[in-house]
């Protein structure tokens, strides 16, 4: 069915539903549950509601792949909605329900949230730095009711900073050489005999082109700052090539990868495969066949890049925790590690 006729389908149904003659209908749900703008045929059919039309006596919201939420993270919200009687609706989405998203307002502060229901918080560590996202959900539709969820900030996450070499580019496969024609059909009637002509030589392939380089890592600077506290944490800076990121690591579970290995060389091209030779055509004699091409030369790969030295200043109470600060600079120079105070990053 074209989307046009689907389309026109979903109406002519809906119409059917409006009139309470609906079993046939039915059948194609699932059809109708994937066009889009079917809000009003699904709530006909039952699997979504409007809460402008629904009586809702209380109404929560959940994080539940919670409870809190990282720097870069995004998890969905669930909103549980009690009508009068006691029922229970959940939101569409993670929650599974029939409550629609686009019936609900949220307001968030520290986290953003999309129209489906997922809050994401940014990666920089300095905007929920010391502070609780909060989220509030109200129904337009019921002025008096609202649901508000503090989400805790965690920080035991496994971070990475990549700045590694790009990988060099692949070399450009051969030509495959073409095949020899087949030769002449002579005669091999014994009173007019002719030879067959010979087969033609195939051509050979042409050699695969050899990979790029990969690209050179930077050189790539970090500091390690100590937050002393109930729950001490680490300030991290990486900084190369102008660019710099920061991280809020807690050195119970979390971890930071760092990474400035070369880039890996560019895979040769495949040479190309020679031509076969033609055939001898028949007769008597019968024609010799042609020689195949040579296969080309497959190319080589390219030669990886050099890996960016690491230098690692840290602060004297960071060091008990160095380890969780993980580095990798392959093709490149040992890191070097200073120890001297470093001042809160922010």
């Amino acid at each position: 069915m074209s989307r046009f006729g689907s389309l026109a389908f979903a109406k002519g149904c809906a119409s059917v539903l409006q009139k309470t003659n609906w079993s046939a209908c039915l059948a194609f749900s699932p059809l109708l549950v994937g066009l889009s703008g079917c809000a009003s045929v699904q709530v006909h059919l039952g699997m979504k509601v409007y809460l402008d039309k629904t009586p809702v006596a209380s109404m929560k919201v959940t994080l539940p792949k919670g409870p809190s939420i990282g720097p870069g993270e995004k998890l969905p919200l669930v909103v549980v909605v009690t009508e009068p009687d006691g029922k229970v609706l959940q939101t569409e989405g993670a929650g599974g329900g029939k409550v629609m998203w686009k019936d609900l307002k949220i307001t968030a502060t520290i986290v953003t949230a999309n129209q489906k229901g997922v809050v994401s918080l940014p990666r920089d560590p300095r905007i929920s730095d010391g502070k609780v996202p909060h989220v509030t959900i109200t129904v337009p539709s019921h002025p008096d009711i609202r649901a508000d969820l503090d989400i805790p900030v965690r920080y035991d996450e496994k971070y990475t900073a990549n700045f590694s070499g790009s990988p060099g580019s692949s070399g450009m496969n051969g030509m495959d050489g073409t095949d020899g024609a087949s030769g002449s059909m002579g005669s091999m009637d014994p009173n007019n005999p002719s030879a067959g002509g010979n087969g033609g030589n195939g051509t050979d392939g042409s050699n695969g082109e050899d990979g790029g380089a990969g690209g050179n890592a930077p050189p790539v600077q970090v500091r390690v700052a100590f937050r002393s506290g109930d729950h001490p944490l680490l300030q991290v800076s990486v900084t190369a090539t102008g660019h710099q990121k920061l991280y809020l690591v807690d050195p119970h579970g979390g971890s930071l990868m760092v990474s400035a290995d070369g880039g890996a060389g560019g895979s040769g091209g495949r040479g190309g495969r020679g031509g076969r030779g033609g055939s001898g055509g028949m007769g008597s004699p019968s024609g010799t066949s042609g020689s195949s091409g040579s296969d080309g030369r497959n190319g080589s790969d390219g030669s990886p890049g050099k890996g960016g030295s690491i230098t690692v200043t840290y602060d004297p109470q960071a060091k008990p925790f160095l380890a969780v600060i993980r580095l990798s600079n392959r093709g490149g120079p040992p890191p070097v590690f200073m120890e001297e105070p470093v001042a809160p990053l922010w």
